[in-house]
């Protein structure tokens, strides 16, 4: 059973989640916020599985809310609500943590594959969306992405020096928006060993998911913006 917060301001949203969620056989709704402050206390206190988060909300918005429980430790995955895939708030969400985002009027199927998808470890975001995400707004990189402090050879960054040189060539063509059957159609691998090349990838680099995975491999200059 995977359970989800929902968090919207507009209690009519949280409404037609709460019942389209709830006619699932394998979702339960654990709880309503309607602003961010809400959403870091009730994830605190109730620990859902995911949280369906919205970005503008009154007192503390979805993107530091988002941040805040990523920052906790928390193990709960945000899926951020958004108006349009390219856009700012979007983008802002998924370098807040956020474990991907989906569009305000999806599909209900859309949104319940999403919520499962999340739940699992996968992105919801395809790997191209994100990328083409990061390279719209590129130029809002960190500071320190660009700068002197930043290793000129990736693979001396603090970190990406614990992969092998395998794991750096998967992390860089993820980066690149290729699927798992892509690399290993393209590398002549088993499928079955490029995820567990993913698997290691995000536990040494502590990468909550493959969204989080191409986030880092621009801030780490193995992938450059197109």
């Amino acid at each position: 059973m995977t359970t989800v917060l929902i968090v919207d301001d507009q209690s009519l949203q949280r409404f037609g989640f709460r019942m389209l969620l709830e006619s699932q056989d394998d979702m339960t709704v654990v709880g309503e916020g309607g602003s961010g402050t809400d959403a870091v206390r009730m994830t605190a206190g109730l620990r859902p599985d995911v949280v369906l988060m919205d970005i503008r909300m009154p007192d503390m918005d979805g993107i530091e809310a988002t941040r805040r429980i990523v920052a906790s430790g928390s193990g709960a995955r945000v899926l951020i609500l958004t108006t349009f895939d390219l856009d700012e708030y979007a983008y802002a969400g998924l370098r807040a943590g956020a474990s991907g985002f989906l569009i305000k009027d999806a599909l209900p199927e859309e949104l319940l594959s999403g919520i499962r998808a999340v739940a699992t470890g996968d992105a919801v975001v395809a790997p191209r969306l994100t990328r083409r995400l990061l390279d719209a707004f590129a130029d809002r990189l960190p500071a320190g992405a660009d700068a002197g402090d930043t290793p000129t050879d990736p693979a001396k960054h603090p970190l990406l020096s614990a992969l092998t040189d395998r794991e750096r060539q998967i992390l860089t063509v993820i980066g690149q928006g290729w699927t798992n059957t892509e690399i290993a159609a393209r590398l002549h691998l088993a499928e079955s060993t490029v995820k567990t090349h993913v698997g290691r990838i995000l536990a040494k680099t502590g990468a909550r998911d493959r969204v989080q995975a191409v986030i880092l491999a621009y801030d780490t200059k193995l992938v450059r913006p197109s």
